[in-house]
């Protein structure tokens, strides 16, 4: 499993009884989770001091209990990069913190090709793959069907100092985006996409992940070109394990561009137990190394 070492504004201090026991910055969360089915003692005693608690509803949804102190936002660093948080509805923050370690591996995979990088982010979210991109100077089309999560992530290229980069900030529906980009020509060095489990568009067109990310991938494909660095999906679709995408990438990528396929679980280290909670997973096509790898 990979997992980032390096954050220091959050910390996953503990996870037991469907529940993770967080702290970002100097604010501590419970929140659910649905992977979390083991039942260990909650000895910490920050679970019962926590600013606010997400509770489910038996009807579905739920709402945070606020107990503490609690600011309407706040910033947390991870290395360089500045992110604004915020308790928003169904349990979320504007933030996936396990998502740090891909962050890191694209940074690196930017510096490494010493010359100009476009990035297509795509279902971008808040925009930490992004912003990630644009520390290291490469181009970043930004894609997200949200306005408010991409206004969002223009706050947090703005809170990181990197708003006079080189970005363009699309709202749009993904799988519409790349077929115009098909048709336009236009071609990327890296693809990054996050795609939800389930959603709806505009349209009422439903997407169910499962269903749509091969045929997305192929075509995703079409915007890439015989020296493009990398693709990167990610999961949080239990239904769609890691291997099952490297088998994805490896049927339509490797085999058009070559290259090496592989993939894991993601995670995030738990300070009281010391060992890994998985928060998803990741496969990546790179196009360097060997081929038959």
């Amino acid at each position: 499993m990979r997992y980032s070492k390096d954050w220091k504004d959050y910390e996953l201090i503990d996870c037991s009884d469907g529940e993770k026991l967080e702290r970002w910055g100097d604010i501590i969360l419970v929140r659910p989770d649905p992977q979390v089915i083991w039942k260990t003692p909650k000895t910490n005693p920050l679970w019962k001091k926590a600013s606010a608690y997400y509770r489910r509803s038996k009807t579905g949804g739920g709402a945070w209990d606020v107990r503490g102190k609690m600011p309407p936002f706040w910033s947390i660093k991870y290395k360089d990069l500045t992110f604004n948080i915020k308790t928003m509805g169904f349990k979320h923050t504007g933030l996936f913190p396990e998502q740090a370690v891909n962050w890191d591996y694209t940074r690196e995979l930017i510096r490494k090709a010493n010359r100009p990088v476009k990035v297509l982010n795509l279902f971008a979210y808040t925009g930490g793959a992004t912003i990630a991109a644009l520390s290291e100077n490469a181009q970043v089309v930004h894609v997200d069907a949200s306005k408010g999560m991409t206004l969002w992530a223009k706050e947090n290229a703005v809170s990181s100092e990197l708003q006079d980069k080189s970005v363009r900030w699309i709202v749009d529906d993904c799988i519409k985006f790349v077929q115009r980009e098909i048709r336009r020509g236009n071609k990327y060095d890296i693809i990054i996409m996050d795609p939800p489990s389930y959603g709806r568009g505009p349209g009422g067109e439903v997407w169910k992940l499962e269903d749509e990310v091969y045929n997305f991938v192929e075509l995703c494909s079409e915007l890439l070109y015989e020296d493009s660095l990398m693709m990167l999906i990610n999961s949080y679709t239990t239904g769609l394990s890691a291997s099952v995408m490297e088998y994805i990438l490896g049927a339509v990528v490797k085999k058009k561009f070559g290259g090496k396929v592989k993939s894991s679980e993601i995670g995030l280290p738990v300070t009281e137990t010391g060992m890994i909670l998985p928060c998803g997973a990741s496969a990546i096509w790179e196009k360097s190394g060997d081929e038959n790898e």
